[in-house]
């Protein structure tokens, strides 16, 4: 919804009644914002310090200056629904980030004004043509493999400005993982105002974290409303793509992906753009036996919704993100449920999560101009960047075995304190299974959406002996002891090193990614263009998933509008091809490595699914966002070999 076109239609008195559950420091935002007042901004009216990922509705003012805020508020906004007032300018850009900050009780630096800016819809993100648009870019053939979130981003931008593209998608509907994802409880660990494109926010979410249902239904509403459907061939798998030389084109095969003995047919494309990311391809443990298992088996990603648990014996192998959210909920149902567990997970509790927004905070999101921006401004800056400095490894640190430094060491004080209270009474059974040994962010930390309720449970096990094989009764320890199931759940995540596998994709040498990159160590400019692949660009590949916290649609919307950049500077200089330059990449992945030296993600206490056999980080950023953003603004021609369009015979 764009703020700058709603309007208010509420009463007086749901008007009044949605403003009573407003949270105040966004309040605030809108009121500077609509009267052009910053006093609201100033004392008496500065909230106190956000603490953790808490959105601190109060501001942490006595009720009688909430009431006030409150009470102005109500009376702006009915005059401006009357037409009495009408608003006032937006605030200038290089205010955007002070704003925000004052919101949260802390300094956000100005080098946060654009980019904060772009997501509340204050300014502009997107690739333009310098011009009218080129009548010669009709002849840019690019095709976009994938339609999840990122093929859905890169589409739609291509359509807007005028490129004509192709997206094969595997599966017969758009969503990606979000299709692939319906196991009980999927749902988003980010919080739901950031988990939308900024270009098209969706202001009624229904809780403020969403399910896997609702975003499915978004992702698949903007692919819809945005034009994409008609240039998708559902049912199509992209099986080799090879850069031919001398025509300057990418020749990809595709054949239909519910018949590998098909004939594959070749599609020629001047640009090719992967949108597949990391999370698309589910990891099977190599366990001995793993086929044999007699009952229904499936992986979390692939689950199975015709088999039901009720009164069966449930494993579930994992204790990860999707784990850590079916467990909960599939509790009480299974007569036995039992969780083998690797090694435990941080959790963090976010009061949050398992509320849905009430009628009253839906209106402010979708009537009230700019209430659902600013609000979505503040959680960029509590839930992102935020974070990053306190994930810094101190060489100094005294106790580097539990932490990386004494932030980080405070963290894990906060985050024991939930764990012990959480717990309570079961210290015996639980304490040693479920308290981890190495510091907090070492691996992907996850929000508690009831797992430690769920292991208090009596109909719960948690499993910590080694599964070393698995019979068709059952799961094999290490201990020689064996565990009866019914039902086997793998939730083992995904090939995440091992990226575009198993597409066979040949660059201008004729070898493959594969042969450059092996099984597990993927690098690229940027995480998005590689030697060796002219026209060849990547959206969520190495070293973008993010670590720290935030949005990964935020890291999408970059690359997208790095790559669409880069697109019109070919249409417009008459490039044909462009090449990142090897030099280029090889300094920028060298960078990479020496940020993540510094970083808790290769921290020698854990294991996790970012770093490869050598201990390189594969998958993950080592840059806050505002770093990446302003890596990925401008594509620099001068770090690629490019070669003109041929002239016509």
């Amino acid at each position: 919804m764009d703020p700058h076109q709603i309007r208010m239609t509420a009463g007086d008195d749901s008007l009044r009644e949605a403003l009573d559950s407003a949270n105040i420091p966004t309040l605030l935002l809108v009121l500077a914002h609509l009267t052009g007042d910053r006093a609201w901004l100033a004392e008496p009216y500065l909230p106190s310090r956000s603490i953790a990922t808490d959105d601190n509705d109060t501001a942490g003012f006595p009720e009688e200056l909430q009431a006030h805020v409150r009470d102005e508020a109500f009376a702006f906004l009915r005059a401006w629904r009357d037409g009495r007032v009408t608003l006032a300018d937006p605030p200038p850009v290089d205010d955007v980030a002070a704003r925000v900050g004052i919101s949260c009780g802390e300094n956000v630096p100005p080098e946060y004004d654009i980019s904060m800016a772009e997501e509340a819809g204050l300014a502009d993100r997107d690739a333009h043509w310098t011009a009218q648009p080129p009548a010669h870019r009709d002849d840019l053939r690019v095709v976009v493999v994938g339609a999840g979130e990122g093929g859905i981003c890169t589409a739609v931008k291509l359509g807007e400005l005028g490129i004509d593209y192709t997206v094969i998608e595997r599966h017969d509907a758009v969503g990606g993982i979000w299709l692939e994802n319906g196991y009980p409880g999927a749902g988003v660990d980010t919080a739901s105002a950031l988990y939308s494109f900024s270009w098209a926010q969706k202001p009624d979410w229904s809780r403020y974290f969403a399910k896997q249902p609702e975003i499915l239904g978004y992702l698949q509403d903007v692919a819809r409303t945005h034009g994409m459907l008609p240039h998708v061939r559902f049912g199509t798998e992209l099986v080799a793509a090879r850069w031919d030389t001398d025509e300057s084109v990418w020749r990809i095969g595709v054949r239909p992906a519910a018949d590998p003995d098909a004939p594959v047919e070749e599609i020629v494309a001047d640009v090719l753009i992967s949108a597949v990311g990391q999370l698309n391809r589910p990891a099977y443990p190599a366990l001995p036996g793993l086929d044999t298992f007699a009952g229904p088996m499936f992986h979390s990603a692939r689950w199975d919704s015709s088999v039901d648990l009720a009164g069966k014996r449930v494993g579930v192998v994992g204790t990860g993100a999707s784990a850590m959210q079916i467990v909960p909920t599939i509790a009480g149902a299974p007569s036995r449920l039992t969780i083998f567990q690797r090694s435990p997970q941080w959790t963090i509790p976010n009061g949050n999560y398992h509320r849905e927004l009430t009628p009253q905070t839906r209106l402010l999101m979708e009537q009230v101009p700019w209430y659902a921006s600013w609000y979505r401004l503040r959680l960029m800056w509590i839930y992102q960047d935020k974070l990053h400095a306190t994930l810094r490894r101190d060489p100094e640190w005294e106790h580097p075995d539990r932490a990386v430094n004494a932030v980080n060491d405070r963290h894990r004080s906060f985050f024991v304190q939930h764990l012990q209270k959480e717990i309570a009474g079961h210290e015996d059974r639980l304490l040693d299974k479920v308290l981890p040994t190495y510091p907090p962010y070492g691996k992907r930390m996850l929000i508690d959406n009831g797992w430690f309720a769920a292991l208090r449970r009596d109909d719960v096990d948690l499993v910590t002996e080694k599964v070393t094989a698995v019979d068709e009764k059952g799961v094999v320890l290490a201990d020689g002891s064996r565990v009866d199931l019914d039902v086997l759940v793998m939730a083992t995540g995904f090939q995440s090193r091992r990226m575009l596998s198993p597409m066979d994709i040949r660059g201008r040498s004729g070898r493959s990614l594969r042969e450059i990159w092996g099984d597990d160590d993927a690098h690229a400019h940027l995480g998005i263009t590689v030697p060796d692949f002219p026209n060849l660009f990547l959206v969520y590949g190495p070293n973008t998933n993010l670590g720290h916290g935030g949005s990964v649609i935020f890291h999408t919307e970059c690359q997208v509008s790095y790559i669409t950049k880069m697109l019109v500077k070919m249409v417009e200089g008459k490039i044909g091809t462009v090449e990142v330059r090897p030099e280029v990449c090889d300094d920028y992945n060298r960078r990479v490595d020496e940020a993540h030296a510094e970083l808790v993600w290769t921290h020698p206490g854990m294991t996790n699914w970012y770093r490869n056999a050598a201990g390189r980080v594969v998958t993950n950023s080592p840059w806050r966002l505002v770093d990446y953003w302003e890596m990925t603004r401008e594509p620099d021609l001068s770090e690629f070999e490019t070669t003109p369009v041929p002239a016509p015979l």
